[in-house]
This record gives C-alpha cells, sequence and structure tokens, in this order.
C-alpha cells in the first residue's frame, strides 16, 4: 500500500479507500470480511456514504481493534432513518443521522465530518443559514470531529466552502468522462476542473476521488461516452495524478472486487497508462498538460510533468511550489528542445515551447 500525508493533519492516508455505494447488498458477513480484508492489505480510509444502512455495523465489528488506524469520512447529511439513503439539509435529521451512525461504527469520534452533497449554491446557502456548518465547526472545537469535509460535483460551489478555510478535505468526482465534459456530473469546463485541483493543493485541501469509473461507464465500450473502454486501473491512475488528489475511493461489491482492485499495485507502468485518452479528448482540452508524465523519458533527465505542475501551481499562487521548482535537480533551462515530449504528449501540448515559458517565468 502506498501513503499521502493530509497537508492539514498528521494522517497517512492509503492512496486507494473503498467507497461504500455497493458493499451493503452482499450481506453483513461479507460486508465484514471485506473490509477485515481490505485493513490487512492496509487500506485505512473509508468513505460511509452507504445506499442503505446495513454496512455500518459490519464496519464497526470489522474495525474494533484497529480504530485508530481507520479513518472514517461520515457525511452531515446522509439520512438513514428509514433504512435506505436519504439525503437531509434539516439540521436535526443530520444531528439523529450522525449519532446513530457513530453508535453503528462503535466510535466517539469522527476523523472526517463532511458536509454531505452540495451541488447547488441554494444547498450552500442553507448549510451556511441552517446551522449545519456550525454544528461540525462545534464538533470540531470538542474535538469529536478531527477534520471537516465537502463533498460535491459542482466547481463553483467547492470554490466557495474553500473560501471560507474550514475544509480541510474535499471528496470531489474525477475522472476522464466528467472531466472532459462527458456525463451528468461532468459540471465545469476544463480549466475550472483543473484550476479547482490546482487550488486544493496549492491551500492543502486533500481530495478524495468518488466516481473515479463514472458508475462504472467508463469500462464498458458501449456505455463509454467515448467509445472505447477503460480498465479499473488507467481510472485510478488518471486520478491520482491529479493536484491535490490523496485517495481515490472505487465502490466494491465483495471480496472479489477488492481482490481485483488491489491488483492496482502489482499492475505495469503500461497497465495503467492512460494515454488513449489523448485521441478522444476534446478540442478545448488540447494543450494542457495533465502531469501525465507519458512523454518520459526525457534524454535530458527532465521530470516534464512535475515541471509543469509546479508552474501552473506557482501561477496559481502557491509559494511553495516554487520553493519546490527550485529544488529540482534539472530544471526548464536544462530542456534542448529536442522535441522527444512533443512527439510523445497524447494531449498535444507543445512541451518544449513550454519550457521556454517556464525557463523565463522562473527567471533562469
Amino acid at each position: 500500500m502506498e501513503y499521502r500525508k493530509l497537508p492539514r493533519g498528521e494522517e497517512q492516508i492509503s492512496v486507494l479507500g473503498l467507497g461504500n455505494s455497493s458493499l451493503g447488498a452482499s450481506g453483513e458477513k461479507e460486508t465484514q470480511a471485506a473490509v477485515e480484508m481490505a485493513l490487512e492489505a492496509g487500506i485505512n480510509y473509508f468513505d460511509m456514504a452507504a445506499s442503505d444502512s446495513s454496512p455500518f455495523e459490519a464496519f464497526g465489528r470489522a474495525a474494533a481493534g484497529s480504530r485508530k488506524q481507520v479513518y472514517y469520512q461520515i457525511h452531515f447529511g446522509a439520512d438513514y432513518s428509514g433504512g435506505t439513503y436519504g439525503w437531509t439539509l434539516d439540521l436535526e435529521k443530520i444531528r439523529r443521522s450522525v449519532d446513530w451512525q457513530l453508535q453503528a461504527l462503535k466510535t466517539d469520534y469522527i476523523d472526517f465530518g463532511f458536509i454531505h452533497c452540495i451541488d447547488e449554491e441554494a444547498d450552500w446557502e442553507q448549510v451556511m443559514a441552517r446551522g449545519t456548518a456550525d454544528y461540525l465547526l462545534d464538533l470540531k472545537k470538542q474535538g469529536v470531529v478531527r477534520h471537516i469535509g465537502l463533498s460535491s460535483h459542482t466547481p463553483a460551489v467547492a470554490e466557495k466552502f474553500l473560501d471560507t478555510g474550514m475544509i480541510d478535505m474535499l471528496m470531489f468526482s474525477i475522472n476522464p468522462a466528467y472531466d472532459y465534459r462527458h456525463g451528468d456530473y461532468a459540471i465545469g469546463s476544463v480549466d475550472e476542473r483543473m484550476a479547482l485541483y490546482r487550488r486544493c493543493e496549492k491551500e492543502g485541501v486533500g481530495i478524495s476521488v468518488m466516481k473515479a469509473f463514472s458508475g462504472g461507464q467508463l469500462l464498458d465500450a458501449k456505455t463509454s461516452p467515448f467509445g472505447k473502454a477503460l480498465t479499473e486501473y488507467q481510472c485510478i491512475q488518471y486520478a491520482l495524478d491529479k493536484p491535490g488528489v490523496l485517495t481515490v475511493l472505487p465502490g466494491i461489491r465483495n471480496r472479489k472486487d477488492l481482490e481485483r482492485i488491489l491488483g492496482f499495485f502489482q499492475a505495469s507502468p503500461e497497465e495503467r497508462d492512460y494515454s488513449i485518452l489523448g485521441t478522444f479528448t476534446p478540442q478545448e482540452a488540447e494543450g494542457v498538460c495533465v502531469y501525465c508524465n507519458h512523454c518520459q523519458p526525457c534524454p535530458s533527465g527532465l521530470d516534464v510533468g512535475l515541471i509543469n505542475k509546479y508552474y501552473d501551481l506557482s501561477r496559481a499562487g502557491d509559494a511553495l511550489a516554487k520553493d519546490h521548482y527550485a529544488n529540482l535537480e534539472k530544471k526548464a533551462s536544462d530542456c534542448v528542445g529536442c522535441g522527444h515530449c512533443d512527439s510523445r504528449c497524447p494531449f498535444h501540448v507543445e512541451q518544449s515551447v513550454r519550457m521556454e515559458k517556464i525557463r523565463a517565468y522562473f527567471g533562469e
């Protein structure tokens, strides 16, 4: 297992976590066994937005002896009072639901308390006006909630929450379909979405990724908006390469699914390679570096993706990115303009021209 540190904390979060939308259908016995298997594999981050109430007690039993090593992402607005998932902005219902989740999970604290599924500005206003945000802030002062987060599909709404400075984590839908404007949740332009990811990294807000497979649509050529299927490993790697991303949360149904997902760590670079996207991304995405490093290896030894990432982050106002760039062994000024990266970039970025711009920007 690989881990990434939460910028606003000491938590080391597994780059693969678990979503929880489908696991309950397998029954409590299989759910508990799958969670135990995940823990043994080093997974420590679990999203608790389930489709029904059945997984919670199974999670509580599975993690009973390792609670301090487990990070729960609990949603303030996911309501299980009827046994199945419901969405609410009512503060009293939220209180009752959170109390029930804590009891079922056999815990008295929440690692990540998430304001749940806020996609509309009107919902953002309700969260701020009806007390949900204040409730979370109060629980954080008491130590019941360690970190506050938000789940959303809408860049503009996520930006509003970032403006408050209250969130340490953002759950966002990242996959090639949504990023390139295909699907119901493909909200925001390519530039808007990338700007959100960069802002999160700049401000130290981690991203946990939902819907990495676009609800499974990307895995089947018949349902893929591109007319071609991607693999789970390609989608996972795509998400992990985005700025700010700490963990990807695939939904699983059972241990068989989990075993397959864990194969990501044994997958070859070729199996993770998503450069095929360059053949069917929209025109507006052409020329945008996504830091995938499919232009590698550079004959001069430059880490082209990392150089681009530090440049973009620095332009967005991240002072640390400028320091990170300064510490690189090879910089844009070391580019010899051979064109190797230009010919290999799946997104048609003129990297040799961009290296000149980056060199000038950093005053080399």
